[in-house]
């Protein structure tokens, strides 16, 4: 009889992957599958010869690059010594996430799955394209491609006689039994969280270190529409290094408020501790929640009640609802029929879970505890480029921050969790430590000391540029140009001291470009000057330093327009300082993409 076990690999930034990853788990047991879920580094990924049936979910991310946590899968599958029929007992499908505003949309799907051929496995279906611009989401692809996988599926592992599918509102088991205590341990660590003072020999996200904030300060005008902070950390003692392109993680908190907020909603006693028992064997416990643990530190440190829930939450919710009418709209917003609604209670307004009990009070009182960890995701660390050099700033790590905050039709403003709470801590107040560890980014500078480097930072992006310059100027490389952009010199221009006297040292050429300035001779409002503008001006310089001086091309900011824009410019400029065709021009970008001498670090 055919193998009725299916595995199902996910590669995740945001949890997006991590989510329709367990919906198919989901969707798998009640069709009488045993299915495993996993992030694909969490895999031992020599065993997929082993495996019959496997369904991939990834996420594409920057500028076609694979998440996080699959990076180390990405290198060993597309090993050239891996034979052609490595995969050939595997049947498969690939389900990707993306958003198709961007040029490389679902890169890392189309690629996996054309991989996967080439190693000999079969493809169950074509790969699925989720998009995130589509009005209804990525689920808009997702629910027929389920559908027609289902029937796929079951034809290669029919389900036992004399059983069926699952009905979607009986609840399945919890992943999790809490066992409530009677009383408080007697002892507690001081850190909960695993994080230390005396850090391990390496931070990482298990094991944090909590890092004293030294200083908080805005560094953005009072009349500039946003807060942007200037953070200092002083990681003495840490065991932490890193080098001008590396990022620092951090894992926030909710607020007290909402912490009680939500306890109240759901009947809970913060001060009650618990303890956790995985209900299957190859589940294992939360790594970063203690045995035992508070519910105050489950609230305030795990679950995410400040996200936007997902689909699942509310098909889960709507499970566990005794309600009649709060359980037939969470039906609604569960079905495919209710995606339109669901969009316009929650996704356009970005209405949080905390907010979504609210609304279903009599649903949310009933939740069991043993389903919170199903039902809420957990918090997930927020990255940030560090924004200071070792060699500058000896045991201090600094970072640029623009604290999120925005209106949508609901009363309440949004506002990021990260950002916010990092805002909120006052070191003048008392002592502040915040749970950090770093990893390297995507950026990395020329090692060579007569290369120079272009670095292109509008706003927030300027970041780890300025890690970069203070790096290489303490190391005696002069070859710093920076093209800086912003709304107003005098509101959110970061750093000009500090980059006005490293232009009068020799030590960097600054070119800047003020978008909401009036320019002279004036020009009409809408013909605002960005980055890219700054770039065409200085088309022959740009062009002398990349063709004949070896320059390295470094762009850091937001991924929706910039990129491209500044992708553009450069092409117009080998068109039109070098001579070259449109498709030489396209060509020599990608050498330069390929060669790492154009480099990026975007986010959303």
């Amino acid at each position: 009889m055919p193998s009725s076990r299916l595995l199902v690999l996910f590669g995740s930034q945001t949890g997006t992957a991590e989510d329709v990853s367990e919906r198919l788990g989901r969707e798998a047991r009640r069709r009488r599958l045993d299915c495993r879920v996993q992030a694909l580094d969490s895999y031992p990924v020599v065993n997929l010869i082993n495996e019959p049936l496997v369904i991939f979910v990834c996420a594409t991310t920057g500028q076609g690059d694979p998440p996080d946590n699959m990076k180390s899968f990405w290198r060993f599958i597309f090993r050239k010594n891996l034979p052609s029929t490595a995969l050939c007992q595997m049947d498969f499908a690939v389900l990707g996430l993306g958003d198709s505003s961007y040029t490389k949309f679902n890169f890392v799907a189309k690629k996996l799955y054309r991989r996967l051929l080439q190693l000999g496995g079969a493809a169950l279906l074509p790969v699925c394209l989720g998009d995130d611009q589509h009005e209804l989401g990525p689920d808009a692809a997702i629910d027929p491609w389920l559908h027609d996988l289902w029937e796929k599926v079951l034809e290669l592992c029919p389900m036992p006689l004399g059983l069926s599918v699952i009905p979607p509102e009986v609840p399945l088991p919890s992943k999790f039994a809490l066992q409530l205590l009677q009383e408080a341990p007697r002892e507690c660590s001081a850190g909960q969280r695993g994080a230390r003072t005396e850090p391990p020999s390496s931070p990482s996200e298990l094991q944090p270190f909590l890092a004293r904030m030294v200083t908080n300060q805005r560094v953005t005008g009072p009349s500039h529409f946003q807060d942007v902070r200037l953070i200092e950390f002083d990681i003495s003692g840490s065991g932490i290094s890193f080098v001008a392109g590396d990022v620092v993680l951090i894992q926030p908190e909710n607020t007290a408020r909402h912490v009680q907020h939500f306890c109240q909603v759901l009947g809970l006693d913060p001060d009650q501790y618990f303890t956790l028992q995985p209900r299957e064997p190859h589940v294992p416990c939360p790594e970063r929640l203690p045995q035992p643990c508070s519910v105050r530190h489950l609230v305030s440190q795990y679950l995410d009640i400040a996200s936007v829930p997902r689909r699942s939450f509310f098909e889960l919710l709507a499970c566990l609802s005794p309600h009649e009418l709060e359980r037939e709209k969470l039906l609604e917003f569960s079905s495919a029929a209710g995606q339109e609604a669901l969009h316009e209670y929650c996704s356009r307004p970005r209405r949080t879970i905390l907010e979504v009990l609210c609304d279903f009070p009599h649903s949310a009182a009933a939740i069991p505890l043993d389903y919170l960890l199903d039902l809420i995701p957990p918090i997930r660390p927020r990255a940030f480029s560090i924004a200071s050099s070792l060699l500058a700033h000896p045991a201090r790590l600094q970072i640029l921050v623009a604290v999120v905050q925005y209106q949508t039709r609901l009363k309440e403003p949004r506002r990021g969790l990260c950002s916010s709470w990092l805002a909120s801590l006052d070191p003048a107040q008392g002592p502040v430590r915040v749970p950090l560890w770093v990893r390297p980014g995507s950026l990395t500078l020329p090692q060579t000391p007569d290369t120079p480097v272009i670095m292109v930072g509008p706003g927030t992006g300027v970041a780890p540029f300025r890690a970069a310059i203070q790096e290489r100027v303490a190391q005696g490389q002069r070859g710093n140009f920076l093209f800086f952009g912003c709304r107003r010199r005098d509101q959110d221009f970061y750093w000009e001291a500090e980059w006005t006297e490293l232009e009068q040292k020799g030590c960097l050429t600054l070119v800047t470009a003020f978008s909401r300035e009036q320019t002279h001779p004036p020009v009409l409002q809408e013909q605002k000057v960005y980055v890219q503008h700054r770039l065409r001006e200085r088309g022959p310089l740009v062009w002398e330093l990349l063709d004949r001086r070896g320059a390295c091309f470094c762009l850091a900011g937001n991924a929706k327009y910039m990129p491209a824009d500044v992708s553009e410019a450069l092409l117009s400029i080998f068109q039109g300082e070098g001579g070259l065709s449109g498709p030489d021009a396209a060509a020599y970008l990608a050498r330069l993409q390929r060669t790492l001498r154009f480099q990026t670090e975007t986010w959303a």
